[in-house]
């Protein structure tokens, strides 16, 4: 069993973390302390960490397989898709994390979308870490639901090849 990191568990977080929890642990972080309670409540390992602050990410990390970036309609946070993610990708090299996967798709402007799937693409060339980037439009749930859970599949699989 892996475990799978969400990072911006929101509402298609949890959603996501349900369908992953069948056969992975699964850990999901939030803002909000109030949104944490939410997700233990659930089932699914809470913890209170900001992606516009790496250090609080950091900690949330051990034991993580693959990391979720669900930062798509993060609106108002535009490093998430630039330095911040460039960061945590460095950063990944030297953990046990095999892989990334990142929501290309939702509210954020598309250069900035773009710029982060740059930012995972570079990370898997350089550094041969398996990066998924996910097209899926988060507005049509479902197919979003299927297309995540299939990267996080890819991914896991690719690091016990």
């Amino acid at each position: 069993m892996a475990r799978v990191l969400i990072v911006g568990c929101g509402c298609r977080g949890l959603a996501l973390a349900q369908v992953l929890s069948s056969q992975h642990a699964v850990r999901g972080t939030s803002r909000s302390p109030r949104r944490v309670a939410e997700l233990e409540a659930a089932g699914v390992e809470g913890m209170v960490s900001d992606p516009d602050r790496l250090a609080t990410i950091v900690p949330a990390l051990s034991g993580v397989s693959v990391v979720c970036w669900l930062m798509g309609t993060a609106d108002g946070s535009p490093e998430v898709h630039g330095a911040r993610l460039q960061t945590l990708v460095e950063h990944l090299v030297d953990t046990p994390v095999r892989g990334l996967v990142y929501e290309a798709a939702g509210t954020v402007d598309a250069p900035l979308l773009e710029r982060g799937t740059q930012v995972v693409r570079n990370a898997a060339e350089i550094w041969h870490m398996r990066g998924e980037v996910v097209t899926a439009d988060p507005a049509v749930f479902e197919e979003w639901v299927v297309a995540m859970t299939e990267a996080v599949r890819r991914t896991l699989s690719a690091s016990t090849a």
